[in-house]
């Protein structure tokens, strides 16, 4: 069972004048508040049911109307495919249970493992220089970010970072994590994220952990961290013409 912060911000986007279908697999909205660069919503749930919340003129596009009959997720899907609009691509979206969060919040945090402040600009600089280009694009940790912690080794030497930022105006902090190539596989990671969260969740703040639907290894993070799979959630490409 997840938070009401985190079922309410999901089923904000669901909440429309036009409900074109619902049935125990699928639900259709059309929902004109929509921002445009999120013109197309969709939200499969862990337990199975997709949800797709759209602005009008993409309705108009693939021809969905109010009047248009029984649906499924395979035909939506194929509505969208034949009118040529694109999605970006969908993440899994993780976030604690509320039994997770109780069991995160008791225990004690590891003590090589601490806040980051602007004091550590320079351990920060040398950690992010010995990170590729695509593993700081990936995990987007920054020193300046509303939350960071990271990891330390004997030689005071930071292994692995962590930085949150507040998501879409809600009480939901995005989670980003980066572990140097030669500090994987120790843990590391998972006692970064557990901090990071516990610091979250005591300032009010509900973890959300996302990541591609094909990258094991930060599924494998996400699970091992306590989190639990909410549902996979895609938009619209941002190139793509409506």
């Amino acid at each position: 069972m997840f938070s009401p912060v985190i079922e309410s911000f999901w089923q904000s986007q669901f909440l429309a004048e036009t409900t074109v279908f619902d049935s125990e697999r699928l639900s259709v909205h059309i929902n004109p508040a929509l921002e445009e660069a999120r013109r197309l919503v969709l939200l499969e749930r862990a337990g199975g049911k997709l949800m797709v919340a759209l602005k009008p003129a993409v309705a108009q596009q693939i021809g969905l109307l109010p009047q248009a009959g029984d649906l499924t997720p395979e035909s939506v899907r194929l509505m969208l495919d034949e009118a040529g609009i694109a999605l970006h691509g969908a993440d899994h979206v993780f976030h604690f249970s509320d039994d997770s969060l109780a069991a995160l919040l008791s225990e004690p945090q590891a003590a090589h493992i601490r806040a980051l402040s602007a004091a550590d600009e320079k351990e920060f600089a040398e950690f992010q220089s010995q990170a590729s280009e695509q593993d700081l694009d990936d995990a987007w940790v920054e020193l300046d970010h509303w939350a960071v912690f990271g990891a330390f080794d004997a030689k005071c030497k930071l292994m692995c970072a962590a930085s949150m930022y507040p998501w879409d105006g809600a009480q939901i902090a995005d989670i980003g994590v980066l572990t140097l190539p030669a500090f994987r596989g120790q843990g590391q990671a998972w006692r970064v994220v557990r901090a990071i969260c516990r610091h979250a969740a005591q300032a009010g703040y509900q973890t959300q952990y996302r990541c591609q639907l094909d990258n094991a290894a930060s599924i494998a993070l996400a699970r091992t961290a306590g989190l639990s799979l909410y549902g996979n959630w895609d938009v619209i490409a941002q190139d793509a013409e409506i």
